[in-house]
């Protein structure tokens, strides 16, 4: 996964700074929090939890041998966000 450093901001940075650290995770989905240079949380924006959200409930309906085509079908894919879920719905088929 490569993070954009534009997305990453320190643990002090978000106690310090919660609001512009929400505004930043709105705009950019997601930030990655680091405490002593590791990472430590992530901060999602509304849209990008909910999407991910849609996709969770959709794999915890699925069968084991249904989800593990869907990992293979997504190391296949470039990863931009979230893969519609027709997509996976077609892999499994």
């Amino acid at each position: 996964m490569n993070i954009s450093t534009k997305a990453i901001v320190s643990n002090s940075e978000m106690i310090k700074n919660y609001k512009a650290c929400r505004e930043k995770a709105e705009g950019l989905g997601k930030i990655f929090v680091l405490k002593n240079n590791q990472p430590d949380a992530v901060l999602f924006s509304i849209t990008e939890y909910e999407s991910l959200s849609v996709l969770i409930e959709y794999l915890e309906r699925l069968e084991e041998k249904d989800i593990t085509k869907i990992v293979e079908s997504l190391k296949r894919i470039e990863m931009g966000g979230v893969p519609p879920i027709e997509h996976l719905s077609s892999e499994i088929k």
